[in-house]
């Protein structure tokens, strides 16, 4: 079994020497340290701390929102400590999940994250059926791509300037005639069947 530590702080600005110096009073063999916003997921000391941990060691942090990035970060994180038949510790929360009682308070923890999944849940189908009710289609808007919304942008420009046939400018932006005018719909430009050639 080997103690091993995981210290973070957000920025440069701030010092890891509290986290560390508690954490080589608990015990801790090797301590990992990361300057990296809580905000990111992606910390490679900590992918290199997971990667080296083996059945029976024990990770210890000075505080839980050390490790997580968010509480299902964190729930996720412990949930696969367990499996792998790592514990962990908090010092500063005192929880211990290689003790019975420090399991009870994760699952306590881990209920909690997946209540406040299913209120997320719930209140998004909530949101959908309402907008649905006032009449108007739910879920993500069939938008433009930003690509597509500036070759529209292009196409209205020069479809106003009149200065080209239709066929002159869908050749030069290279889309299709109905493309083209599928773009003028969504930008409200009138088409007089004049100008359909």
């Amino acid at each position: 079994m080997m103690k091993i530590g995981y210290a973070r702080v957000s920025t440069r600005d701030q010092s890891l020497d509290l986290q560390i110096d508690a954490l080589e009073k608990a015990g801790c063999e090797k301590i990992y340290t990361e300057v990296m916003s809580g905000a990111k997921s992606e910390r490679p000391k900590l992918q290199e701390m997971l990667s080296q941990l083996r059945r029976g060691d024990v990770v210890i942090v000075w505080k839980l929102d050390r490790l997580g990035c968010s509480l299902k970060h964190l729930v996720e994180l412990v949930s696969w400590f367990i499996e792998q038949g790592v514990g962990l510790r908090s010092l500063h929360d005192h929880i211990d999940t290689t003790t019975s009682q420090g399991r009870l308070i994760f699952n306590i923890f881990a209920s909690l994250a997946e209540f406040e999944r299913d209120l997320i849940q719930e209140r998004t189908r909530a949101g959908l059926n309402a907008a649905r009710a006032r009449g108007r289609l739910g879920g993500k808007p069939k938008g433009l791509s930003r690509e597509a919304e500036s070759t529209a942008c292009a196409a209205e420009t020069l479809y106003k300037e009149g200065k080209l046939s239709v066929n002159q400018i869908i050749k030069q932006l290279g889309i299709a005639k109905a493309t083209f005018y599928n773009y003028l719909r969504r930008r409200n430009v009138p088409v007089s069947s004049y100008n359909k050639k």
